[in-house]
């Protein structure tokens, strides 16, 4: 999730745990903690596959938080001896802040490795979209409360209580609409397409809310999406298939880089050929046409032939006016978001990095 999110969150989590003892320190504390798990971007992991690739995992992991958990707030109570009273208190605080932010990243799709070491699967519920205000302002709500009545006061703990208790149950929300959505998709592809299979599905909510949902199936040589509102006709589905590009990667299926994408994406991307250079996208963020992951990982030659490189990544330029198109779709299914249909073909500008 977000910054402002994880930061909120930790704050609430602290006030809950610690207010009553520490009063505002417990939520200046706490969103620092709660940021401190995604302070991992400001490391190097040795190339752009390998920062994409090995983001949440020791850092997000539980089991490295449940044993750092104690070192903390052991330190705290050598360096603030009066917090010895509530040694324990600090403890949990600090295992519910990390926990708390981990667990809320795995709702979404990038991929969270909550048992790194013992296994670096990345897990992603895609529940819940990276930014949602309908998840983060009862965080907000209840630290304003709580400054308003007093850091330390019991109304303003019960504000944090109830806050955590309501945004723990719009992520609850969230499955239930996934989980709808997705019967949808298949009653609808099953009537369609009943003699094409698909390998796997995955749907993520579209931005800023948890109704309308982008429907990714991967059929192997080729991928389909579909856009589905939870009140939507499942008559009113329709999808747009893609070639995956796997004849790209034959040459190049063997490079580390490539492997460790199509991995990570769980088999949900696409090779394209952009000028001279072989590009792969995780296709589950994003839009076609505008991905948020992309890597130039091979060069087809003047003789045609294709030939592997370290991976740069490729930042396209994502045109946000057409933002509005998802609430218009959202109440009216003949509005299509595919972006060829309304025009959007991809700015045409990259940025390497």
């Amino acid at each position: 999730m977000d910054s402002l999110t994880q930061a909120a969150l930790g704050a609430v989590v602290g006030h809950t745990v610690l207010g009553k003892h520490i009063g505002r320190t417990s939520v200046i504390a706490g969103a620092i903690l709660g940021t401190l798990p995604d302070l991992d971007v400001l490391i190097s992991f040795g190339g752009p596959v390998e920062d994409f690739t090995y983001h949440r995992s020791f850092s997000h992991s539980l089991i490295v938080q449940l044993a750092l958990a104690p070192i903390l707030s052991w330190l705290i109570v050598r360096l603030r001896p009066h917090y010895g009273v509530i040694h324990k208190s600090w403890f949990i605080a600090i295992l519910a802040i990390f926990w708390t932010h981990s667990l809320l990243d795995a709702c979404t799709v990038y991929g969270t490795q909550l048992f790194w070491p013992l296994t670096e699967y990345p897990f992603g519920l895609s529940s819940v979209f990276i930014i949602d205000p309908l998840y983060t302002l009862p965080l907000l709500i209840a630290l304003l409360f709580a400054f308003k009545w007093g850091w330390n006061t019991d109304r303003s703990a019960k504000a944090s209580q109830l806050a955590l208790l309501v945004s723990t149950l719009y992520l609850c929300w969230g499955g239930l609409s996934k989980t709808i959505v997705e019967d949808k998709v298949y009653q609808a592809w099953h009537a369609t397409k009943p003699e094409k299979e698909v390998i796997s599905v995955v749907s993520t909510p579209m931005p800023l809310n948890s109704l309308l949902w982008r429907i990714v199936l991967d059929e192997g040589s080729h991928y389909s999406i579909a856009h589905v509102g939870l009140w939507e006709d499942t008559d009113s589905i329709k999808f747009r298939t893609y070639p995956k590009g796997n004849e790209l990667l034959i040459k190049l299926q063997d490079q580390w880089d490539v492997k460790r994408l199509t991995w990570f994406s769980k088999g949900f991307y696409k090779a394209e050929l952009r000028g001279d250079q072989i590009l792969i996208s995780d296709t589950r963020m994003g839009v076609e046409g505008a991905y948020a992951f992309n890597f130039a990982i091979g060069a087809i030659g003047p003789d045609r032939a294709i030939s592997p490189q370290k991976a740069i990544k490729i930042n396209d330029e994502i045109d946000w006016s057409k933002l509005p198109l998802v609430w218009d779709r959202l109440w009216d299914s003949s509005i299509s978001l595919h972006p060829q249909d309304y025009g959007y073909q991809g700015s045409g500008k990259t940025k390497l990095m």
